[in-house]
């Protein structure tokens, strides 16, 4: 029998595929995705007792599905509903057993097509993606959003009803709207994967559950879109950074910097694979903000130690994709790689162009403090690690600002 983790994975990696498949078979995003809850729930309460079936998938669409037939039934007096009944049926005789459509892998990203529909904020199509294909709950989303559950519950329902109104059939986009809706497929995983990596507020500096779905999805898209070299660069991305995952907390959940991990804790399987797909990525010739940012962790990953680091290669590469991308965020990576080639003061006067962009960003704080302890500014830095812990909401992230503002306090004394 399987056990209750055991359990939540199969239903974790079969959510989507299944969602997708309710979507095409009946057109209702809202509703499919209901019954599909349903349908888990009722797998949840069977499967630790009866055992998992040789098609979970297959299972989990069939009762999804007769859920469905059984809701129109009992609407059957609005109109369109008996369509929608004899849909069903006809879709459960021809074979409702089959564990998903024919492509399942170019499905799931259809659906993560529609959750990051133009129609949307690009924070509704990150909630949407994340409640109906990440299966995280409405809770769990507020709190990555920082807002209350009720705010984020009515953000969805209204991203759902969005979707509903919409005309656009459940199919590939458009070779012309295909592109534009893409991007924002992979910044919603992207952004999943950060969320997961470095959590925004919390107990816990990272949630690996979240970072490892995030994962599974850019697999998915790369399954469909083999050749396409920002999807590539993305994975790349997210598997060498995930590499590093294992040395970044030590034996009590402590945040451990980058100079300061156990290389040797590093993943290599993901190491070789994220180098290996980033090559493949490069090879296309059209270099996006992913490749750039897979490129940079790749120089990490290849350092043995901390002073092994090309900073220099670091440093052109974050000027390719400042200019690509005018992200604030990436001008402060530079700012770190120039002060690791040129001297703290560098980095320092590069963070001053920043102020206005990122005020208040604890991040801002914490790279200014490293640069100022480089300089041996002392004073400033413990100033700036209390700023910088004032404004993170992560408690490992608190915890070590703070711990290192008291360490630099007692050398000087």
């Amino acid at each position: 029998m399987p056990r209750p983790r055991e359990t939540e994975d199969l239903l974790r990696e079969a959510a989507a595929r299944v969602l997708a498949a309710l979507v095409r078979r009946f057109g209702d995003f809202a509703d499919s995705e209901d019954a599909v809850q349903e349908a888990m729930i009722a797998a949840a309460a069977q499967w630790p007792a009866e055992g998992v079936p040789e098609n979970p998938a297959g299972w989990l669409v069939q009762v999804a599905s007769r859920r469905m037939t059984d809701r129109a039934r009992s609407e059957s007096a609005r109109r369109g509903r008996e369509d929608l009944v004899a849909a069903g049926q006809a879709a459960l005789a021809a074979g409702a057993g089959d564990p998903a459509p024919p492509d399942e892998h170019d499905d799931t990203l259809v659906l993560m097509l529609m959750c990051c529909h133009p129609a949307l904020t690009p924070a509704s199509a990150i909630a949407l993606t994340l409640r109906a294909i990440a299966g995280l709950t409405t809770a769990e989303i507020a709190s990555a959003f920082l807002v209350p559950e009720a705010t984020m519950a009515q953000r969805i329902s209204s991203a759902k009803a969005s979707i509903k109104a919409s005309p656009e059939p459940f199919r590939m986009p458009e070779p012309t709207e295909r592109e534009q809706r893409l991007r924002s497929v992979l910044r919603t995983i992207y952004l999943i994967f950060n969320e997961g990596y470095a959590t925004s507020v919390g107990t816990e500096l990272a949630r690996p559950e979240l970072s490892s779905e995030a994962i599974r999805l850019a697999r998915i898209v790369r399954l469909a879109l083999p050749r396409n070299p920002e999807v590539s660069g993305l994975l790349a991305l997210m598997l060498l950074t995930d590499a590093r995952r294992p040395a970044r907390t030590g034996s009590n959940g402590e945040l451990v910097p980058l100079d300061e991990q156990k290389r040797a804790l590093w993943d290599r399987d993901l190491i070789s694979e994220g180098t290996a797909v980033l090559a493949e990525a490069l090879a296309a010739g059209a270099v996006g903000e992913y490749q750039l940012q897979a490129a940079i962790a790749a120089e990490h990953a290849r350092a043995a130690r901390p002073e092994d680091t090309e900073w220099r290669e670091i440093l052109g590469l974050y000027g390719l994709l400042e200019r690509l991308t005018g992200n604030p965020m990436v001008a402060l990576n530079r700012a770190i790689a120039a002060a690791m080639v040129d001297g703290p003061e560098t980095g320092l006067t590069l963070l001053a162009d920043l102020d206005q962009t990122l005020e208040g960003h604890h991040r801002l704080h914490s790279t200014r403090a490293h640069l100022l302890e480089m300089s041996g500014d002392t004073t400033a830095a413990i100033a700036e690690y209390r700023t910088a812990a004032e404004h993170t909401n992560n408690l490992p992230e608190r915890e070590y600002l703070t711990k290192r503002a008291a360490q630099l306090r007692g050398q000087g004394r």
